[in-house]
């Protein structure tokens, strides 16, 4: 248990650790599904871990929501029904409702404690998206719900856990789950994932990911942003079930984003928006390197 005044240790992987000063101890303690530390440093602001692993901060949160919802939804004419995956600090809800033409909003989340955590300590995430009328929150198995549900949705975000041995997520990464994700999105929808670190070195889950998705969507496309407090750039993966849906003009994106709740947006610009998807050429060279995800086969998050 870490203490104020102390440091507090982040095993990247043998060869890299990372320290951070804990100023404040906002919280510290074992869910029913993972280690829940949250405190506040000088130069982050208030951090969230679960399982010693960085989740957000608050000098950069706003980068890391923002790029996983804003390129994909932008793309999208009309995303009116949206489902969120995991997400437990609610700022993937908050990026969602500033849709104007979005009427639900459904976020699953197996851990319900983190979220209880993360509205006391960090409402500054959700900004009151949670009980915003659009949002709806189900506890439980995100697969679970998926397979159970009848709805189809315009948009769906997997904003999960990276699947760490016998955690909630290991399922969640797989090729016969992204079957269930393109059978619950209409014919014109989309589906956006966080899928792990971009750098030069630990890409094999990002590059995984992206050959498993491809066995299921016609169009899958990569794209990354470099996330200060991960201290990393950060990969993300879009699939559409239309082979079409990305090809889309830059005045068009630039007149949906025009259109949004803007009010608070600190990163995304439509000017920027093409440049998420242009890979360096380390990344873009090692996408064949992925090996495909099943549930015979499932992949662990080992850094």
């Amino acid at each position: 248990m870490v203490k104020e005044g102390l440091y507090f240790n982040e095993p990247f992987s043998e060869d890299y650790i990372r320290n951070f000063k804990i100023d404040k101890l906002l919280y510290q303690g074992r869910s029913k599904y993972q280690m829940i530390q949250c405190f506040t440093n000088k130069y982050f602001g208030k951090m969230l871990f679960l399982d010693k692993k960085i989740q957000s901060a608050q000098i950069d949160e706003y980068i890391y929501h923002e790029s996983l919802v804003h390129p994909v939804l932008l793309n999208h004419p009309s995303p009116r029904n949206v489902l969120i995956l995991g997400g437990g600090e609610g700022a993937t809800v908050r990026e969602v409702l500033r849709y104007p033409e979005v009427e639900k909003v459904t976020m699953v989340d197996i851990d319900k404690e983190l979220i209880e955590i993360c509205k006391q300590y960090l409402p500054e995430w959700s900004k009151g998206a949670f009980d915003h009328p659009k949002t709806e929150l189900f506890i439980g198995d995100a697969r679970r719900f998926v397979e159970n549900t009848a709805d189809k949705y315009d948009i769906i975000i997997s904003d999960l856990t990276e699947p760490v041995n016998q955690g909630p997520s290991v399922m969640l990464f797989t090729q016969e789950f992204y079957q269930l994700i393109s059978s619950r999105l209409k014919d014109k929808g989309l589906f956006v994932m966080q899928a792990g670190s971009a750098d030069m070195i630990h890409y094999d889950f990002f590059v995984s990911c992206y050959q498993t998705l491809k066995k299921e969507f016609p169009q899958v496309k990569p794209f990354w942003i470099f996330v200060l407090s991960f201290g990393l750039p950060w990969g993300f993966l879009s699939a559409a079930k239309d082979s079409s849906s990305f090809d889309i003009d830059k005045e068009k994106i630039k007149s949906r984003f025009d259109a949004l709740n803007r009010d608070g947006v600190r990163f995304y610009r439509p000017e920027m928006h093409s440049s998420y998807f242009i890979l360096p050429v380390y990344l873009f060279n090692s996408l064949d390197k992925g090996k495909v995800i099943t549930d015979k086969n499932p992949y662990i998050w080992t850094l």
